[in-house]
């Protein structure tokens, strides 16, 4: 974080430039730039200034926007983030967690078919001995194999790994070792996810050849529990969107139309059943996007509740790890795996995860942002509001809710865009940005470059705002047990990522042109359980996840 700010106090003296030109009537040109760029030792291209103007002229208004926020003295800067408010206090133990894996599952008569069921399905078929976990491992291989390049969805099959894995978990469960419900179950990471003896290519051009010395703390979990890697997923350049430098990973439902991202070989290769499960990461986004756009369910757990060690950084304050599952119960059932304090992550913490299956929907307080369904027509509106009547019918006394809209939400988006121009300095510097594939104005390249003028004041300044935000938002949904909201309705998606709160993404229909759509659940800090727990009750009404793209 002091190196950020070293930055920073350089870029102070590139906005007192500009203001200068500024108050001399003069806009800010390419001569600005020019002049700038001298007090930070850059030299940028005459067509990468050209890129930045706009955008530069864009941030000074946002800068205007934030300084219109009157912050008292006390109120302290997130340097280094944490989510909870203060006075946060959570109680309870962590008690052992009872899965309702079903007794009763049969094997399907075509083995193919098996892609497509449930962690819980596919744990009970293998602890009873009806499939065995070799079996599984080399129908995932061969769906990778046969529909990976259709999807540009796959970065390395780690195959040798996998059966080794695989062999080794049949061995143990034939010996009456069994060490939970992902014992034997195949699953995928995003391809920022360190593994040892792999490539780990971050979806870009300049990284596709690196190995990284380590394997990341979730990878480690999994495999510990049992559960069998059998491949590194696609995700967009650097976490953004689905174009990496192999291709677009596709939605498929729609082979049309790219996955989004940036979790987005995650998504897309658990859709199509080419994974039993997979592990994405989201800054603003990154799960919840590509979940709605391939029609799975994603979890992004409250900030620090998954270790981050031997995963690409992107934004420090922001980045969250989290599973992508054909429902909630499996994503209950894996995050438990993952979660809790790691010592190589001081972001992490071990707060309980007591899932309770007997809750009733009639016994919570759920409340809805009307203004958000009620707003102008959007995509998924139909299907949204279809869902809050699903709700009335299961017995829900729905609540009008409000989000915070005295702060300027969007301004404070200068946090990410500097922490990810900072973890990403050198590759500015060394212009090796041109290798990315995507170089158009809203792309990496030129938002890294145009964050180099983000001045260190203003930076902090939004993370004192950050700071109001948290308390501001905390105050409203401790007040709810959950709250349903449009998946990308409002400032809601960065609001919650800014302040660490906890979101699951369920499918909830499909539009005109049969795309899935999509509604979120907002929980209270380290509540994960809860907001699973309704959400599962919805899917076991509604049963979209158990719809699969005919392609597959």
């Amino acid at each position: 974080m002091k190196s950020i700010l070293n930055y920073f106090f350089a870029f102070a003296s590139i906005l007192l430039l500009a203001v200068s030109c500024q108050q001399e009537g003069n806009e800010i040109d390419k001569k600005t730039v020019q002049l700038a760029q001298k007090l930070i030792d850059f030299n940028f291209t005459d067509q990468e200034i050209d890129s930045m103007l706009p955008y530069l002229a864009y941030a000074r208004d946002d800068y205007k926007k934030l300084r219109e926020i009157g912050i008292s003295n006390p109120i302290t800067p997130r340097l280094y983030f944490d989510p909870r408010p203060q006075g946060f206090l959570l109680e309870g133990a962590q008690g052992v967690n009872k899965w309702e894996i079903p007794a009763d599952v049969e094997m399907p008569v075509n083995i193919d078919d098996l892609a497509f069921y449930t962690v819980a399905e596919l744990s009970s078929l293998l602890k009873h001995g009806k499939v065995t976990s070799t079996q599984l491992t080399q129908l995932y291989i061969n769906r990778l194999k046969k529909y990976g390049d259709t999807l540009q969805c796959l970065v390395t099959l780690t195959e040798e790994r996998a059966f080794k894995q695989a062999a080794m978990a049949d061995e143990e469960m034939a010996k009456g070792i069994y060490h939970g419900p992902l014992h034997g179950i195949p699953f995928g990471v995003k391809d920022l996810f360190a593994v040892e003896g792999y490539k780990t290519t971050w979806g870009a051009m300049p990284y596709k050849d690196q190995q990284i010395g380590q394997t990341a703390t979730v990878v480690k979990k999994l495999e510990d529990a049992g559960a069998i890697l059998v491949a590194k997923l696609t995700l967009g350049a650097l976490a953004m969107g689905d174009v990496w430098f192999g291709g677009v990973t596709k939605n498929p439902w729609d082979l049309n139309q790219g996955s989004s991202g940036s979790s987005a070989g995650s998504a897309s290769a658990t859709a199509a059943g080419l994974v039993a499960f997979a592990i994405g990461t989201e800054t603003w986004g990154s799960i919840v996007s590509p979940s709605t756009r391939c029609g799975v369910t994603g979890l992004r757990p409250t900030y620090g509740r998954v270790s981050r060690s031997g995963a690409m950084a992107l934004s420090w304050s922001m980045d969250k790890v989290g599973p992508i599952c054909r429902n909630a119960q499996d994503c209950a059932i894996v995050f438990d795996v993952i979660r809790g304090y790691d010592v190589n992550d001081p972001s992490t913490t071990n707060y309980p995860f007591n899932y309770n299956n007997s809750v009733k929907i009639t016994d919570l307080k759920i409340g809805y942002l009307k203004g958000l369904f009620e707003g102008d027509d959007y995509r998924s509106k139909a299907n949204d509001l279809k869902t809050l009547e699903e709700f009335k019918k299961m017995g829900a006394r729905l609540q009008e809710v409000k989000l915070p809209d005295d702060l300027p939400v969007g301004s404070m988006a200068i946090i990410l865009e500097a922490e990810a121009a900072a973890a990403f300095d050198e590759l500015t510097r060394s212009n090796k940005d041109d290798e990315l594939v995507e170089q158009h104005q809203n792309a990496w390249p030129n938002i890294f470059r145009k964050s180099r003028f983000i001045p260190a004041v203003e930076y902090i300044q939004a993370s004192r705002m950050r700071d109001l935000l948290i308390e501001e938002l905390n105050k409203i949904i401790m007040n709810y047990d959950v709250i349903i909201c449009p998946s990308f309705g409002g400032d809601q998606l960065l609001m919650t990522n800014l302040t660490g709160h906890p979101c699951v993404v369920v499918p909830n229909g499909f539009d005109n042109e049969n795309h899935p759509t999509s509604i979120s659940f907002i929980g209270n800090l380290y509540d994960e359980a809860t907001i699973l727990h309704v959400a599962d009750q919805y899917q076991q009404v509604t049963r979209f996840y158990k719809v699969k793209p005919n392609k597959f």
